[in-house]
């Protein structure tokens, strides 16, 4: 909680454990919306966020001694959840907060829920808006259609007492059609089958009221939530008649098990005769009293699924709250009457349909956006947080992402793509490794970070709390791992650069990114000269090394970091580091293989790791090889900066340097056949299921038959079982001894894992007679070979059709070809001249 002078001020923000504000940059505010349930009211406001993103190309200090940077405007949602009773003191405190509220007079506000109607002459009073009200059942599926498209890991089944609880799931590129079953006080049940295309298609009258006012009747209960913890401590089994109480165990000639409830309140019939004591409690009847509601409403939920065939049933509302209980109660239900074939799924964020809804309601450009979880702003989903104000609240911030993103169109099966190798919240000993490995190794982020802005007088303020805000968060990921969803790898790497950009460390690697890339670009003659005097197997092997030595430079990896601090660590050095074969995971042979005896690939799409070393002598002239076999690059780097993995801005510049010094890739950049372009990742790791939509465009056109992933983020943590519709070759080095042994090797074992494509349709046979007569070159232009060994690059098949040979390969749909008069840079660049058509 911020202090305050006095009791009369407000705080500028109210503070929760690890540093989350509550209605967080009001100042900025420049949209509400407000979703009033009986019980439970949700604000929304959008925000503009100013962060500044590292320029590359001035990364020396300047006269100031400051580095260069850009300052930039992002956009923020933000819901806050706290209950209804103290909407009037959260009125009061965000009017106290608002930059020049009087802006907002004359203004409409979207308002849902049942509250609207009665809330109406506070919300004007308090802040002079006019009341626009929204459907409540359209906002809802406006809501949940935002929520799964946009949330990873938003849905979730959940099964009491097993391991894990709770069982994310990753939507699919298609989230229709699904059933929902909305629990407030009666419940609805809607069938949504597109954005625009919606029904309720019936309901009933015993839900989440039905539960509290019984409750409130039977016990001496005195809230809803009071309601479910008493239900917790009960005993059905003390009130409800059991199958068993009536027919003495199972009636098995009908398939009822004795412990199922045959009379809800049975018991209690009997419970005003004078013969005998009452022998059930408060929280017995609470808890059957739960079961009766629950079971009524997932047995009419599973009749209209059956009846609409709707496989997926999203479940919502203020009578779920994400209580375990609840949930499992539902859960047991709808799986008992559909005998399994439907699936109850629940929302992390169900809270926020109404809220999230009403508010795209209210600017409609929202949610033609991509969006992303803050999980630096961001509250778990199960624990609300107590404030000196009073109150419970819950938080929930989503970032604009920068591009548009979509499933990769490469994926085998998106339905059922999961990006992560490992589930920390299943697998303990591993949840426990990895959350001790980046708390220890926390120092070394935080150093960076101060080091990176040494002119300024708060940077060591800012990264104290931003210490201690992961720190926090990781301790709270021990005791609730699923409390932001999956837990992974991943999502500990992407949370730790939410934080560094939240407090305003953009690119605390970027200096080192830069001098390792100057001296890298001092050796790539020479590395180029030394891979042109090997031929056939042994290039290709000595290029496979190259990566892999390459991707031994890893700030993010501790024991290699520490090597690299302390010692003359180069390429050689690497080299030497790498064992020998057979590799733990050892599929070169079958690379070389398909490289000798197949046709060359299409178009090649490289997804790069680490700046330095790794991109310049180990991927350039691994490209530069595919290059020359006549198979078009798309080099995929992040958009934003996560370690010392190299950028998209980064990686222009370096193709531009290294052209100068390569003239098969001066050439390929000129001819269009090596292009950058960012994959709209801001972490190590790579997620398929949200890549940028400009390349995945230009991956369809160009025809892409090769995906190759580089590192142990992108190929290990994740994407190691990923299936491709195409080629994939997963390159990584394991710099981590822990997963080394995990994995049964040791500390710098070797993925090299070759994935080719299996072809079941009756043109293999076309491309086997390929494979036994491969076309051969025979003449070429002196321009296509480098000026100190003849290497042809060009597409010349030596049969007098280069034309027509040339038509095919740069045709409309398969071009990287612009027009001869741009620049090197418009040249390296692929995004605009590649995403102009879909």
């Amino acid at each position: 909680m911020a202090e305050t002078d006095d009791e009369q001020t407000h705080p500028q923000s109210i503070k929760l454990p690890a540093a989350v504000e509550v209605f967080a940059n009001l100042k900025n505010a420049k949209n509400f919306a407000i979703d009033i349930g009986i019980s439970l009211t949700k604000i929304a406001y959008y925000s503009t966020v100013s962060y500044r993103k590292a320029l590359y190309e001035n990364a020396g200090l300047g006269n100031s001694g400051e580095r260069a940077y850009k300052v930039l405007e992002g956009c923020r949602l933000h819901f806050v959840k706290f209950e209804t009773r103290h909407f009037e003191n959260c009125l009061d405190f965000v009017r106290a907060n608002l930059v020049h509220a009087e802006r907002f007079q004359g203004k409409s506000v979207k308002v849902t829920g049942g509250g609207a109607f009665k809330y109406t002459p506070l919300l004007q009073e308090k802040l002079g808006l006019l009341i626009d009200k929204e459907d409540e059942i359209a906002c809802l599926i406006k809501g949940c259609n935002f929520l799964l498209k946009n949330i990873p890991c938003e849905a979730f089944q959940f099964k009491k007492n097993s391991n894990p609880e709770y069982k994310f799931q990753k939507a699919g590129p298609n989230i229709f059609p699904y059933m929902l079953v909305n629990i407030g006080s009666g419940v609805s049940i809607l069938k949504v089958e597109s954005e625009e295309q919606f029904e309720r298609i019936g309901g009933t009258a015993t839900g989440g009221g039905t539960f509290w006012g019984l409750g409130s009747l039977l016990t001496k209960a005195k809230g809803f939530d009071e309601l479910l913890q008493l239900a917790e401590r009960g005993d059905h089994r003390n009130v409800d008649m059991l199958v068993k109480d009536i027919y003495g165990g199972d009636y098995t000639s009908h398939g009822l098990p004795g412990d199922l409830i045959a009379s809800s309140f049975g018991k209690a019939m009997s419970c005003n005769n004078n013969s005998g004591s009452q022998n059930f409690s408060e929280a017995d009847i609470a808890r059957s009293l739960l079961f009766t509601i629950s079971n009524d409403i997932g047995q009419i939920a599973s009749l209209y699924a059956n009846k609409h065939n709707l496989n997926k049933v999203y479940f919502g509302g203020y009578f779920l709250r994400n209580h375990p209980l609840s949930m499992h109660t539902i859960s047991y239900s709808i799986k008992y009457w559909s005998h399994g074939k439907v699936k109850p799924l629940f929302l992390r964020h169900e809270g926020y349909l109404g809220a999230i809804g009403a508010f795209l309601y209210g600017t409609e450009q929202s949610d033609k956006y991509s969006w992303l979880e803050n999980y630096a702003g961001s509250s778990g989903f199960i624990d609300s947080i107590s404030t000196k104000l009073g109150i419970e609240v819950d938080q929930l911030e989503i970032d604009q992402a920068e591009n548009a993103v979509t499933f990769c169109p490469l994926l085998k099966d998106p339905s059922t793509y999961n990006p992560d190798t490992m589930d920390l919240v299943q697998d303990k000993e591993a949840r426990d490794y990895w959350l001790q490995c980046f708390e220890e190794s926390v120092d070394k982020f935080i150093a960076r970070a101060v080091m990176s802005q040494p002119q300024s007088p708060t940077a060591q303020d800012r990264a104290v709390k931003l210490k201690e805000k992961y720190i926090n968060r990781l301790h709270y990921l021990h005791v609730e791992p699923f409390a932001y969803g999956a837990l992974t790898v991943r999502t500990l790497l992407d949370t730790i650069e939410h934080c560094m950009k939240e407090f305003d460390f953009p690119d605390p690697y970027l200096h080192q990114k830069k001098n390792e890339n100057e001296q890298a670009l001092q050796h790539l003659q020479e590395r180029i000269t030394a891979i042109d005097q090997l031929e056939g197997s042994a290039k290709v092997e000595a290029l496979i090394m190259g990566v892999l030595s390459g991707n031994m430079f890893d700030w993010g990896a501790k024991e290699v970091a520490a090597i690299m601090e302390t010692t003359d660590f180069g390429f050689k050095e690497a080299q030497s580091k790498i064992p020998g074969r057979p590799w733990l995971v050892d599929c070169l042979d079958a690379w070389i293989e398909r490289l000798e005896k197949c046709p060359p690939h299409k178009c090649a799409a490289i997804f790069v790791d680490n700046s330095g070393v790794d991109i310049i002598l180990g991927i350039l002239p691994f490209a530069r090889d595919l290059l020359q076999r006549g198979t078009k690059v798309i080099l995929c780097a992040n958009s934003a900066p996560a370690l010392n993995d190299v950028t998209y801005p980064e990686l222009v510049v370096t193709l531009r340097n290294a052209a100068k010094i390569c003239n098969v890739i001066k050439k390929a950049i000129k001819e269009r056949r090596l292009i950058a372009m960012e994959t709209a990742q801001a972490g190590p790791c790579l997620d398929l299921s949200r890549l940028n939509l400009d390349l995945c465009l230009a991956m369809v056109r160009n025809s892409v038959d090769l995906m190759v992933i580089e590192g142990m983020g992108r190929s290990l943590h994740t994407n190691l079982h990923a299936k491709m519709k195409c080629e994939c070759l997963k390159l990584a080095v394991v710099k981590n001894r822990w997963l080394a042994r995990r994995l049964g090797g040791d500390m710098y074992a070797v993925i090299c894992k070759y994935e080719p494509l299996v072809r079941k349709d009756k043109s293999s046979d076309k491309y086997e007679s390929k494979l036994k007569n491969p076309q051969v070159k025979t003449t070429c232009d002196a321009a296509c070979k480098e000026s100190s060994k003849n290497v042809c690059i060009c597409t010349n098949d030596g049969g007098g059709n280069k034309t027509e040979l040339k038509k095919k390969r740069l045709a409309s749909k398969g071009s990287f070809d612009s027009d001869d008069n741009n620049d090197d840079d418009d040249d390296i660049e692929g995004g605009d001249s590649l995403s102009s058509s879909s």
